[in-house]
């Protein structure tokens, strides 16, 4: 058994922990509010907006726009992972990775690079695959025209033939405790479906070719930006989840320990006591 010296330690160690954890669940739950109540918000605006833009691409037959919905053989791959620039997070940029080795194994034979957004999955990424572009700096001023850089970089890759398709991999926010990985394609637009493709039928003013200039860009623009609050929604849920349960197991061995302690300073005492005892007893004889 560990001297009483050691317990004190450990369990002054395991208490300044269970602090740091805790102050650090305090933060990523305020930070998780304002971070889901944006993704919330631009989620319905976010959908609406796809849906608008496949069917509307779905009637451009080759005229302006086409270009990012033109069904090309697929032989080179930019695959956009999302992750964190900050860990304690669980499984959070883990399931990241994981997913984007499952899409490797589906493109094998291709060439196939990648543009990180997030330190941690770069760290990993860039180990075994080609990164061609690194973006950990949008985290620091998450706003909507610093992702449209992001996008405009991803569309003109698209555009001049670079890549034949470009898919995106994040955490997708459902609730604090639980995020879903989502692989989405990001170009080329994903056609309507045959059966609903008829079901809406739209009146273009001033121009169908003038709309679709901006629409087109302006939706897989929202697009991304939703991609990225998603996936900022859900790094401060997993870390406030993360650090619940560390601040828990951290509290159940402060416990333990403090039984552990209790107990050696109890037989500590006792041979104490039975030394004076037997020493007045060989005192008598």
């Amino acid at each position: 058994m560990a001297n009483l010296k050691e317990i004190r330690n450990r369990i002054t160690s395991v208490s300044s922990t269970m602090q740091i954890t805790s102050a650090m669940k305090m933060v990523s739950a305020a930070k998780l509010k304002k971070a889901q109540d944006a993704i919330t918000a631009m989620r319905p605006y976010a959908e609406k907006l796809t849906e608008l833009l496949q069917n509307v691409s779905a009637s451009l037959d080759g005229e302006s726009g086409g270009k990012y919905s033109d069904q090309r053989p697929v032989n080179k791959v930019l695959i956009v992972a999302i992750t964190s620039n900050r860990g304690l997070c669980g499984a959070f940029n883990s399931n990241v990775v994981k997913e984007t080795k499952n899409l490797l194994q589906n493109y094998a034979g291709k060439k196939v690079d990648f543009v990180t957004i997030g330190k941690k999955g770069n760290d990993i990424v860039r180990k075994t695959n080609n990164v061609v572009i690194n973006n950990n700096g949008v985290f620091d001023d998450l706003t909507f025209h610093n992702v449209a850089e992001i996008a405009e970089e991803l569309m003109k890759l698209y555009a001049d033939g670079s890549y034949d398709k470009i898919e995106l991999v994040y955490n997708q926010f459902k609730n604090a405790a639980t995020q879903v990985i989502i692989t989405e394609q990001f170009l080329p637009i994903v056609p309507v479906k045959a059966e609903s493709k008829n079901q809406v039928d739209y009146l273009f003013e001033p121009s169908k070719e003038q709309i679709v200039e901006e629409l087109i860009p302006r939706s897989l623009k929202t697009q991304l930006y939703k991609a990225i609050r998603d996936s900022f929604a859900s790094e401060h849920g997993a870390r406030m989840t993360a650090m619940h349960k560390a601040t828990d197991n951290a509290t159940e061995l402060r416990n333990q320990l403090k039984l552990t302690y209790n107990k050696a300073r109890q037989a500590a005492i006792t041979n104490e006591i039975l030394e004076i005892v037997g020493g007045a007893e060989a005192l008598k004889a």
